[in-house]
């Protein structure tokens, strides 16, 4: 290929500003519950996010997703012309991060999935024609934007709820917080272990059966019951500030488990999400180093999963603290004890929906999950101001990220002479 080294570098760059886009937006989902819950602060949620984001990325995101690569896409009528897929790929980061940057800056969580395929799907259009797209694959992605939020609330409203009937209602609180918080510590423990081992990490060589893998994921959760026992038993009780707040005490043991909950939720978040801007990188590389084979399979090089990882931690550093702030806060107040339940019921929906292999948003799920908790509490607990606002920004996402890439694909063309 002419300009193999320049597509390189430039797939390097773009999916680094696409990977620092995820992390400014989409990293809100791990960390926004812990912060609007008070658990952490965003200074210290954005530390927890970049050590366990990247270590997720690295570990255990080495499985790039097959719809990136060629689900959206019909490759094949491309063989003739590599290049045009080269430029398609880079198009469809540009426009991404570009779309992330804006979204990002106004505080709206968008998806990062759906930027990244819609656009492919502007790419697909502009080089071959509205043929070139694979219509059923958007068509299961467009369903996803109603099942993922719907499915989220409903779990958080059920959890939220047997947090009201074991712990809240109870007549010790207290007591019956110590005793459920490292249950609820070990099922959080298990849905994100589950999901870590069954998706993500056969890169690192470990091909796991599905039973070895839920045997694993119950001794690891058996581990963290343990270990959220001794955490919950050395917390000191102050009865001044039950005086002022019922369940003050009973919110700081909850506190415990938000924090076992933002760990978890961003070493998976990392692991998954990464894909989204090394897929399109992976792809480029492939089919340069194979001299312009279009079907060639994208082989993974360390660096570009260190280069998802490091992209990541550089946007949650920059400009993650916007949306954080949206999804924590803004849309319905959240304790230690509601903050739990999205937590949980995002990634247990995550987790659902994988096994049935539906390409769902984290970030709709979560948003679906804190309406679950605001409508536990009842429709005056939501501000549904934003609500609406995060809701048009969905809408907009897709023909957005389809548009950038038409705009980059077409200055590609004239840039390389094509």
């Amino acid at each position: 290929m002419e300009y193999g080294v320049v597509y390189l570098v430039l797939a390097a760059a773009f999916g680094l500003f696409m990977a620092w886009g995820i992390g400014a937006n989409d990293v809100a989902n791990a960390m926004a519950p812990s912060v609007g819950s008070k658990v952490l602060t965003i200074r210290q949620a954005v530390v927890v996010a970049a050590i366990f984001e990247f270590a997720g990325a690295v570990l255990a995101g080495g499985e790039v997703t097959a719809t990136i690569r060629s689900g959206i896409v019909e490759t094949g009528a491309l063989e003739d012309s590599p290049e045009l897929l080269v430029f398609g790929m880079l198009a469809a980061l540009a426009s991404a991060g570009t779309w992330l940057l804006i979204a990002s800056k106004r505080g709206w969580p968008v998806s990062t999935t759906h930027s990244i395929i819609g656009a492919l799907v502007g790419f697909a259009i502009a080089a071959v024609g509205w043929s070139a797209v694979q219509w059923g694959v958007v068509g299961t992605v467009v369903a996803s934007w109603v099942v993922s939020p719907v499915l989220a609330g409903i779990a958080s409203f059920v959890l939220f709820r047997s947090v009201q009937y074991l712990v809240l209602d109870n007549p010790d609180p207290l007591r019956a917080a110590r005793l459920w918080v490292p249950i609820y510590i070990g099922l959080t423990a298990f849905v994100i272990a589950s999901v870590t081992m069954v998706k993500g990490l056969s890169h690192l060589g470990l091909e796991l059966t599905e039973a070895e893998s839920y045997g694993y994921a119950l001794a690891f959760a058996a581990g963290m019951w343990l270990v959220g026992k001794g955490l919950v038993a050395r917390i000191s009780i102050d009865p001044s500030a039950d005086r002022d707040f019922h369940f003050a005490s009973v919110e700081r043991v909850f506190g415990v488990l938000m924090v076992v909950v933002a760990c978890a939720m961003a070493f998976a978040h990392g692991s998954n999400d990464v894909a989204n801007a090394i897929g399109p990188v992976a792809a480029v590389v492939s089919v340069v180093t194979s001299g312009g084979d279009v079907g060639a399979q994208a082989e993974l090089p360390l660096w570009i999963l260190l280069l998802g990882g490091g992209g990541i931690v550089a946007g949650l550093f920059m400009l993650g603290h916007h949306v954080i702030a949206t999804v924590g806060s803004n849309i319905t107040q959240l304790t230690p004890s509601r903050g739990f339940a999205c937590g949980l019921a995002t990634a247990g929906t995550v987790v659902f929906a994988s096994g049935f292999g539906l390409p769902i948003s984290t970030t709709q799920t979560l948003v679906g999950a804190v309406l679950g908790i605001g409508l536990a509490r009842g429709i005056a607990a939501l501000n549904l101001r934003v609500v609406g606002g995060v809701f048009m920004s969905w809408l907009v996402t897709l023909p957005a990220g389809g548009i950038l890439a038409i705009f980059f694909f077409y200055l590609l063309l004239l840039a390389f002479g094509g």
